[in-house]
């Protein structure tokens, strides 16, 4: 069996150039999202694989955003854990995101057309005061109607990002029990994405990736150098 490669001067300086790159585009995305309600920022870290090279990895961050009060009946926010469910083509999704609005059927849907989640079904609501109390019931003129469906994850799940603001559930998703939801009518969640933070951690990578860049080239030139010295005869 053949010896496994040894990482060296070049291949580890060109590791960490693909390394940095990966985190420039994460903090990039973060950056561009700032704005985003209901957005979700990635955090990045480095690991060493099996052959020592650094190699970048992401993890989310659940972190809850600030809440605005917009007074608008149908945008509502989650405080502390907890996810939305909306249906979408692609099968149901998980959000933070909570701006809703009404459609010609009256069905509660997001800016994308898909269907927030009730109990029963689809949220449909007749005309009426729509009120939503913290344990996500809601009711038209003082009828119930239905109750919110809210989940949560498994604490360490690496949810898979899906349209800025959307989320893959896994297996581990459960339904979050009435008493223990903070659902708050009117309200909607910020980005908890830190534009300061952002730009200061980009900064630093380009920083980086100067000095990587420099490295690969000096061990570029020396191999360079000996080549042609190795090479000249005696």
């Amino acid at each position: 069996m053949p010896d496994p490669v040894r990482p060296n001067g070049m291949s580890s300086a060109a590791a960490a150039l693909q390394m940095l790159e990966r985190r420039q585009q994460v903090l990039a995305n973060n950056l561009a999202n700032a704005s985003t309600r209901g957005f979700k920022g990635e955090a990045v870290f480095s690991r060493m694989m099996g052959n020592a090279l650094a190699t970048t990895d992401t993890a989310l961050d659940l972190t809850p955003g600030t809440l605005t009060q917009t007074r608008n009946p149908l945008d509502i926010a989650v405080e502390g854990d907890g996810f939305f469910v909306t249906n979408t083509k692609a099968g149901e999704r998980l959000v933070r995101s909570g701006t809703f609005h009404l459609d010609a059927n009256r069905a509660v849907v997001d800016d994308h057309g898909n269907a927030l989640m009730g109990e029963s079904g689809p949220v449909t609501l007749p005309p009426g005061n729509a009120e939503i109390d913290e344990t996500g019931l809601i009711k038209v003129d003082g009828k119930p109607v239905t109750r919110l469906r809210l989940e949560r994850v498994a604490e360490g799940t690496r949810l898979q990002h899906e349209g800025g603001t959307q989320f893959v559930p896994d297996a581990s998703r459960t339904a979050i029990a009435p008493g223990e939801r903070r659902v708050r009518q009117g309200f909607v969640e910020e980005s908890n994405v830190n534009t300061m933070s952002a730009m200061t951690a980009m900064l630093d990578v380009l920083h980086r990736f100067g000095a990587a860049q420099k490295t690969l080239s000096t061990l570029d030139s020396a191999r360079g150098i000996a080549t042609t010295e190795l090479a000249r005869p005696v």
